[in-house]
């Protein structure tokens, strides 16, 4: 099974660039999509009901053209949720929980802390929410798998500029802290899992076109609960891929 994730920086915009074509040529089984920017009204028929998928869509509740995210799925999730269990963390429209017969996927774009302290903490606040809630579903007995646009560079391989990111946001210890909890709770970061020591990247800053001198930060991500572990057969990072300043991740598991 091969699911695709990718923070597009606007799914309408997407489309004007005529990259949505190049979404479905990697064939996924199951497409999660982040920043999407639109309320599912806004998009065309195509866009909300595409060929052989089911689709799913969440929007910000408070503000127009920001955040959203979407799955497409060829296999029609068992049910379908877009709450981390407290509604102060659903008004943005940033989580898609489908449950499938043998895992459960979590589609996230979580916040930026940029924009001041109160920002921060609400980063952190969703951080710790959205760990309380996965590990819930774990102790149901399910097996868990999170994917999107994390907005935190984990270690010093996972960014350009380690040293100079120290104090921004997206590298800062208490976002990295919350991460270091996440792989000590046993949750694989399956690409780092796969390639410990590959140096590759998610993210580019486009005002300073950073892309072509790849000066990147690896922020999205897949991560599985332990019992996946030995399921997780690919790990890529797309970054031939253009469209949108982040490039698609992308996790293949064994699914029997």
């Amino acid at each position: 099974m091969k699911i695709v994730s990718w923070n597009v920086n606007g799914l309408r915009a997407v489309v004007k660039k005529d990259k949505w074509s190049q979404l479905f040529e990697l064939n996924p089984d199951i497409f999660c999509l982040q920043e999407t920017k639109a309320h599912p009204e806004q998009l065309p028929e195509v866009i909300r009901n595409p060929k052989g998928y089911h689709s799913y869509f969440d929007h910000s509740k408070i503000r127009k053209g920001y955040s959203g995210v979407a799955i497409y799925s060829k296999v029609k999730p068992e049910k379908v949720e877009y709450s981390i269990g407290d509604t102060k963390y659903d008004q943005e429209g940033r989580m898609i929980i489908a449950y499938f017969k043998d895992f459960v996927l979590l589609n996230g774009y979580f916040p930026n802390g940029g924009g001041g302290p109160e920002r921060l903490k609400y980063k952190m606040e969703f951080y710790d929410q959205f760990l309380k809630f996965i590990e819930k579903i774990r102790k149901s007995g399910k097996a868990v798998i999170f994917c999107g646009d994390v907005n935190t560079a984990h270690n010093e391989i996972d960014l350009a500029r380690p040293k100079e990111n120290a104090e921004q946001t997206g590298f800062l210890p208490i976002e990295r802290a919350w991460l270091d909890k996440v792989v000590e709770k046993g949750y694989i970061d399956s690409f780092r899992h796969l390639h410990p020591k590959e140096v590759k990247y998610s993210w580019w800053d486009m005002k300073t076109f950073a892309r072509e001198r790849n000066v990147g930060w690896r922020i999205d991500y897949f991560f599985v609960s332990p019992d996946l572990k030995d399921k997780i057969k690919k790990a890529e990072i797309l970054n031939d891929v253009f469209g949108s300043d982040h490039c698609p991740v992308v996790l293949t598991i064994n699914s029997k």
